[in-house]
């Protein structure tokens, strides 16, 4: 019953919501907003409903357990309320875990080289590949908009944008250090090197998320610089923006349009200031919090690549799978994802006092 207590307010709410969205009194923005907690709330709601009927057979049942005729029926039924009735409990309290309101944004995804020079860069383009065949595997749309390839076809740094279905919520436990061992192609004594880069994903910031002042930019323009004479623009066609509240600095060149520059510039300007205050946020609640899956920091060495051995090691969950080519093609890269997700929800729930 101590559950059931605990959800009164849930169930208050959402009878308030119904009763204020019949009203028919809101303005469009507050209707969209008041529909989107309404609808999070549905599966909760259905979920006490049913554990609420659950726990009155339970009560119904033990009272026939008195009667020679029903005992035996009542019996049956009530095993299998063993076994339905804390099923309905975890599905409860899995619907309550505190959502991010960012899971269901599109992402920006960064991925730069690290240490290990070219083969580094070459990494980082098996990166990119990864998470562009995750991508299409989930339906997703994936665009590469900013690239800066080194002298082997790798990358110095790359930028993408991802849109669809709950992009972030997947990909947000993936920012940190990537780490390789292999043999690089640019060795030649057969020995396995070291390298690493790091990825950023940043939950795609729109107008209404953040407000930018024109006043706060500085705006220059330049002449592109393609890699080895590529893509190289006759006009200053290049975008330089800077922040200057924040100290954020875009650069923006892929487009031989200033204007298409600039348009892609303000938008992974608006999500890096926007992912700025969520992690600010982010390290203030973590300090309140006993554990988390990662520290956030994208610093923080989170997986390994070995070649050699055929394995991929997530450190954060002590994961090994011996699968890394159907990891790095994108294919099993979900059997990381879903168990860092797992185990995230885990945390949270052991925080939330039922």
């Amino acid at each position: 019953m101590a559950l059931l207590e605990k959800l009164y307010p849930v169930k208050a709410r959402y009878e308030e919501l119904s009763a204020l969205m019949a009203a028919g009194n809101l303005s469009g923005e507050d209707f969209v907003k008041l529909s989107t907690e309404y609808a999070d709330l549905s599966p909760v709601i259905e979920a006490v409903t049913a554990y609420e009927d659950a726990l009155k057979e339970q009560a119904d049942l033990q009272g026939l357990l008195s009667d020679p005729e029903m005992k035996e029926i009542a019996n049956d039924e009530l095993q299998s309320l063993k076994v339905t009735i804390p099923a309905l409990e975890e599905k409860i309290k899995a619907a309550l875990i505190p959502k991010d309101e960012a899971d269901a944004k599109n992402a920006i995804l960064e991925i730069r080289a690290g240490t290990g020079g070219e083969e580094a860069a070459l990494f980082a383009g098996d990166l990119l590949d990864m998470y562009k065949g995750y991508a299409s595997k989930l339906g997703w749309k994936f665009e590469v908009i900013e690239a800066s390839e080194s002298d082997l076809s790798g990358y110095k740094e790359v930028i993408a944008e991802i849109k669809g279905r709950n992009v972030f919520e997947k990909l947000k436990f993936e920012s940190g250090v990537h780490r390789v061992q292999r043999v690089p192609k640019t060795e030649s004594g057969g020995r396995i090197h070291t390298s690493a880069a790091t990825v950023a994903v940043l939950p795609e910031a729109e107008d209404v998320d953040i407000h930018i002042d024109e006043r706060d930019l500085r705006i220059d323009t330049f002449r592109s610089q393609g890699a080895g004479g590529q893509h190289v623009n006759t006009t200053d066609s290049a975008v330089r923006i800077v922040h200057v509240p924040t100290g954020i600095i875009v650069e923006m060149q892929e487009e031989r349009s200033q204007h298409k520059n600039r348009d892609k510039a303000m938008k992974v300007l608006r999500t890096r200031i926007y992912d700025a205050e969520r992690q600010r946020l982010a390290y203030e609640r973590a300090a309140d919090r006993k554990s988390q899956v990662g520290s956030g920091d994208r610093s923080e060495r989170i997986r390994t690549y070995n070649f050699p051995q055929g394995r991929v090691s997530d450190h954060r969950i002590n994961l090994t799978l011996y699968k890394l080519d159907e990891v790095v093609r994108g294919e099993a890269l979900d059997e990381i994802i879903d168990q860092l997700i797992a185990e995230d929800n885990a945390m949270k729930l052991a925080e939330m006092d039922f």
